[in-house]
């Protein structure tokens, strides 16, 4: 199966793929203001990746609640439904960019460079997650 992990940033979108076991950084679609345009990009990519599901993050607040983010991205991917054939799994995103900044940050990506690829970090984190979640921790599992 190859599953491509998207968090659906409010200026960019990032994309992670895998076939596998590993997540890794794909590609950044940068948020254009017409959002049927930025999805027929991510279908693009969809069909370049030949992806038989879509993991988008959604951004539960802290405590696990829908904030505002997390409704605007459960309406955006009601409409993403609504135009793919492509099955979409939901997975807790909260930390994510986080996480992708520090391991940059860590990597040595500094400044504008980071802020080039967090995004598709932040999906392959995300991603990787979602995978590691659906893999048994032994082989007796």
């Amino acid at each position: 199966m190859r599953a491509l992990g998207v968090d659906l940033g409010s200026r960019r979108i990032g994309i992670a793929v895998s076939s596998g076991s590993v997540a890794s950084p794909a590609d950044t679609i940068e948020r254009s203001g017409d959002p049927a345009l930025d999805h027929r990009r991510l279908f693009a990519l969809v069909a370049e990746w030949e992806a038989d599901l879509l993991v988008i993050g959604m951004p539960y607040s802290l405590d696990g609640s829908n904030g505002p983010a997390a409704e605007l991205i459960a309406t955006e991917v009601e409409v993403l439904r609504a135009t793919t054939p492509v099955p979409i799994e939901i997975y807790d995103e909260r930390l994510t960019t986080v996480t992708a900044h520090r391991l940059l940050r860590d990597g040595g990506v500094k400044g504008r460079s980071r802020r080039q690829v967090v995004d598709k970090v932040a999906a392959a984190v995300l991603l990787q997650a979602w995978l590691d979640s659906r893999t048994p921790d032994s082989p007796n599992e």
